[in-house]
């Protein structure tokens, strides 16, 4: 359904590690570490900064294939990684975009079912990676049938 994909990159999109995010998010996921949001504890820190958390790139703009047509609504997110160079620090601009890694198909209980492998990454604003992270999206057998009406 989605191997025409495989390979293809999506355009790259800035985004900020902004402050008030980073601690919302923090806060969210009940990590309360001050090195989040605590600006004393960043600044005497070895990053000399706050940080955000390993999770925190899932709230990012990683922008689109143009022909990649997934719905909004009914994908369900499968395991995800994260691999560091560096930790995001608080306030940086950084530039993030994707890769259909892998697709394939498998029959379940409830239809066949397509497993999207995609690869995100995080680049500081000279092009060097700060993080990648490979994320599976599942697609159900109701949601395949919507996409191909």
């Amino acid at each position: 359904m989605f191997k025409d994909q495989i390979g293809k990159l999506s355009n790259k999109v800035k985004n900020v590690v902004e402050r008030g995010a980073v601690k919302k998010f923090a806060e969210a996921i009940g990590d309360l570490h001050p090195i989040y949001f605590d600006e004393d504890t960043g600044r005497l820190s070895r990053y000399k900064n706050n940080i955000a958390p390993p999770t925190f790139p899932r709230i990012f703009d990683y922008g689109v294939i143009s022909d990649l047509n997934l719905p909004s609504k009914g994908l369900i997110h499968g395991e995800q990684t994260f691999h560091y160079v560096r930790p995001l620090v608080v306030e940086e601009e950084i530039y993030c975009y994707f890769k259909v890694k892998k697709y394939f198909e498998k029959k379940g209980n409830f239809g066949e079912m397509g497993f999207m492998i995609l690869e995100n990454y995080g680049e500081d604003l000279g092009g060097k990676t700060i993080f990648s992270s490979t994320s599976t999206i599942v697609i159900s057998e109701a949601v395949r049938k919507v996409i191909t009406r």
